[in-house]
């Protein structure tokens, strides 16, 4: 058994254990971590070259993101999560990030805090139905300008420059603006996702929550992750009669982090890199 760099070709391996398991993950956030930051994205390997376990992480500026942490049924209890996730915890920090984050299950939550990880919230998930129509208020992010704009409201949120991440989500999605607050409505799947998505308060967010809805049929699913700190993001949701479908708890480690979940109404990627 050894670990090994994660490649291209492990992608539908990996998505095939993340569908057995329920996971929301499509193929191109893979893609762009294998891009970004290959040397943080690793499988265990038996003696035959079957695949056991995937983990993959993301570094930004001085913070890292730990996602996709997954072990075949068929190998678990074996120890296998433990190395690959010690493994790429080594990496993060070899790599110079001060802050680490994942988000876990109650199941996960042992390992992690066996590593030093303390919980700072709880992140909820949020289904809703899209409106067909377009509200008209929405601004179509085309100048120059927008890149500079999104990272400045994203890094007063998580307390780091996250350009990468911000970039290829608003490069695959809708950018939706506000004067100070932005939403990016994206494909997952057969649903949409809305996220990153963020605003300084509920007008704000109400109007940006409406204006991306407006551009979704009303047979298609809308999904987001939001901070359940984030008491104003709650109170939107249910006005527009959203449901929440789950949770996992937000940790992290290292050095605390300057994160103001009150500006976060929806995580760039559902899970896997924050």
């Amino acid at each position: 058994m050894t670990v090994e760099p994660f490649r291209i070709e492990d992608i539908a391996a990996f998505l095939a254990l993340a569908a057995a398991e329920k996971w929301v993950a499509e193929p191109w956030e893979f893609e762009f971590l294998l891009t970004e930051f290959p040397q943080g994205c690793f499988v265990v390997r038996g003696d035959n070259g079957e695949t056991k376990g995937f983990v993959t992480s993301l570094r930004h500026e001085r913070s890292g993101w730990i996602g996709n942490l997954i072990v075949n049924p068929a190998y678990r209890g074996k120890g296998i999560g433990e190395l690959l996730f010690k493994k790429v915890l080594d990496t993060l920090l070899d790599n110079a990030v001060e802050t680490v984050w994942l988000t876990a299950s109650k199941s996960g939550m042992p390992l992690y805090r066996k590593f030093g990880f303390t919980g700072i919230d709880t992140i909820v998930r949020w289904n809703g139905r899209g409106r067909q129509r377009f509200s008209g208020q929405e601004t179509l992010a085309t100048d120059d300008n927008v890149d500079s704009f999104l990272n400045g409201i994203d890094s007063r949120a998580w307390g780091d420059q996250r350009p990468a991440l911000i970039a290829a989500t608003a490069g695959r999605g809708t950018v939706l603006l506000h004067e100070t607050g932005f939403v990016v409505v994206q494909q997952c799947g057969n649903s949409r996702q809305l996220g990153p998505f963020s605003a300084p308060g509920y007008s704000t967010a109400d109007t940006l929550l409406k204006a991306a809805l407006n551009t979704i049929s009303t047979e298609i699913t809308v999904c987001l992750d939001a901070p359940a700190s984030n008491r104003t993001a709650l109170k939107l949701f249910n006005r527009n009669r959203m449901r929440i479908s789950g949770s996992n708890e937000l940790m992290y480690a290292g050095v605390k982090p300057a994160y103001q979940p009150e500006l976060i109404y929806g995580l760039a990627t559902m899970g896997s890199c924050g």
